[in-house]
């Protein structure tokens, strides 16, 4: 959600309530598939091959190499359609096509590494750490890429403009409306730290700063709970709204500190405060398995036509959190929140929005190749191939939207392709630069 989405959204939320008796269409096609009967179920992997492949043409045929469209960094910029081409040539199921696959995402990155040396990116500083919609995201991108092409002295170019950006977001307030999520802020940078040590194995940022970064993020959220008086441990803003989701909110931040088991366990008082904030988050589940996406939310719930299902906001989102807090404490309550999510997901989750990952049937999708990947039930793989299947119906092309930029990784057809493409091989499939495992 852009900026000044955010903003309107809060302007006139009020609004959009006064006239919730309206008549207003559903935000997803009724899922009208047969639930798993447990079937065996095959993989159709040259389909899912071709589409992925027919995707990543179509895409490159249509987006067009120019620095007007860098803007919107991972988010919406080509700089996330490099990263699905380096996704996409990572994948055993492509060596054939990874030297092409390699070659156009270069293409794509060292137009976006062009666009973030301008002056005006580099003197911004949630352009500086930003992981999706910044300069932080373009360099993790580049070093992955890079690697992949053997050029070892750019990967530690890359790595070391990654890693420059970490003392700007120490201080508190760095950012004035919200220096916590995951788009711009430190719970992002934070994300890039995991993805670029667990794909180069490489040390980032010595330990200690990274555990300053960490405590940066619970200071923030400790201090802001104290200015505002409120009944849970941690909280943070964006834009004056204290949402709870992945992308902006508070879900998506306690995921990244559970991430960094070296800060969770280096004192008992931090574990306590982060748990205790995961177990806030978990009693705001709705007894249909969904989230609201703002604290605001809480106390006046949208009505049913305005509710979101999304990553951004609501279950879709969330439920990486609960996996990462099963992951870590091992206790059945986290899991249960999981498979409630994806229930949810399930009846709600075929999105009218488009194809993206974000606000779209792909993102639906990866809820159930993560609840795959956590429990082993052959339910949510059956799940994600109807979701898979869904997109190439008349039904969906001609009944979704066709998003701003319809060929970017977290809105369009880029973030499309690595679900599709994760499905040939769904134990080991990863949301987009947002693992739990």
């Amino acid at each position: 959600m852009c900026i000044a989405k955010i903003i309107l959204d809060k302007l006139f939320r009020t609004v959009y309530r006064r006239f919730s008796t309206m008549a207003k269409p559903k935000r997803y096609f009724t899922n009208k598939f047969q639930d798993y009967q447990g079937e065996e179920i095959t993989i159709p992997r040259e389909y899912l091959k071709d589409q992925s492949l027919n995707t990543v043409k179509l895409i490159i045929d249509k987006q067009k190499l120019s620095l007007g469209d860098c803007d919107g960094g991972l988010y919406v910029g080509v700089g996330g359609i490099s990263f699905m081409l380096y996704y996409l040539s990572s994948k055993p199921g492509f060596v054939n096509e990874r030297q092409e696959l390699l070659d156009n995402g270069r293409k794509y990155i060292e137009l976006a590494l062009q666009y973030a040396e301008e002056p005006r990116m580099r003197r911004d500083p949630s352009m500086q750490t930003g992981l999706l919609l910044g300069n932080a995201g373009v360099y993790a991108t580049a070093a992955l890429l890079y690697s992949s092409l053997g050029q070892q002295q750019l990967v530690e170019r890359m790595v070391q403009m990654y890693a420059s950006a970490a003392d700007v977001c120490l201080p508190l307030q760095y950012l004035s409306y919200g220096s916590d999520e995951l788009l711009v802020g430190r719970a992002g940078y934070l994300c890039g730290i995991l993805l670029l040590q667990k794909k180069l194995k490489v040390e980032v940022l010595p330990a200690e700063k990274i555990v300053s970064i960490c405590k940066s993020v619970v200071d923030s959220g400790r201090e802001y709970v104290r200015q505002r008086h409120l009944q849970c441990n941690l909280m943070y803003s964006y834009y004056d709204v204290e949402y709870l989701g992945a992308a902006h909110g508070l879900s998506g931040i306690l995921q990244m500190l559970l991430s960094f088991p070296q800060f969770i366990r280096s004192s008992h008082d931090i574990e306590r405060e982060v748990k205790a904030s995961v177990d806030f988050m978990l009693s705001l589940q709705q007894p249909n398995g969904n989230f609201p996406s703002s604290l605001d939310e809480v106390a006046t719930p949208r009505p049913d036509s305005e509710e979101l299902v999304h990553f951004c906001h609501g279950a879709p989102g969330v439920v990486f959190l609960m996996a990462k807090a099963y992951l870590v404490w091992r206790e059945e309550k986290y899991l249960q929140s999981c498979l409630r999510c994806g229930d949810l997901v399930w009846e709600k989750g075929l999105l009218r929005k488009g194809p993206g990952i974000c606000h779209g049937v792909a993102g639906s999708g990866y809820v159930f190749l993560l609840l795959y990947r956590l429990t082993g039930d052959k339910r949510h793989l059956h799940r994600a191939l109807q979701f898979a299947g869904f997109l190439s119906t008349q039904e969906f092309q001609h009944g979704a939207r066709t998003p701003d930029c319809p060929y970017s990784l977290y809105e369009g057809l880029a973030g499309t392709a690595c679900f599709l493409s994760d499905l040939l091989q769904p134990e080991n499939a990863e949301f987009p630069l947002f693992d739990v495992f």
